[in-house]
């Protein structure tokens, strides 16, 4: 894992980079296509989200719930398992989401100031 990167558990291989979406409610949100889609975790109301997404976010998940099946049925790199997700990446940060290596890399932006 690089350094300054926030380890998880990838779920679904490959590597994609793009701008983050982050989302609490899938019936209030639009999701463009490449965006990154960054969630606590994901059922099958999420499922239309994916369709528009680059790759996958989640604060909790495991190889078998929902997100990462639906990840890998997609052919989207993901990673699960990354520890206040949605409150340490923000919508409109690039991010590198590698879902080989399990990472999430938060590429530096002078719009936003990294705590």
């Amino acid at each position: 894992v690089p350094p300054g990167a926030l380890p998880g558990l990838g779920v679904s291989s490959g590597v994609a980079e793009g701008i983050a979406k982050v989302v609490t409610d899938p019936t209030t949100v639009v999701l463009h296509s490449g965006e990154i889609l960054v969630a606590r975790c994901t059922d099958p109301g999420w499922t239309p989200l994916f369709i528009n997404a680059s790759a996958v976010v989640m604060e909790v998940g495991g190889y078998l719930t929902h997100g990462s099946v639906v990840s890998r049925e997609y052919n989207l790199p993901a990673v699960t398992c990354i520890e206040n997700a949605t409150s340490i990446i923000k919508t409109g940060m690039r991010l590198r989401v590698d879902g080989t290596n399990g990472y999430v890399k938060i590429l530096l932006d002078d719009k936003f100031e990294i705590k």
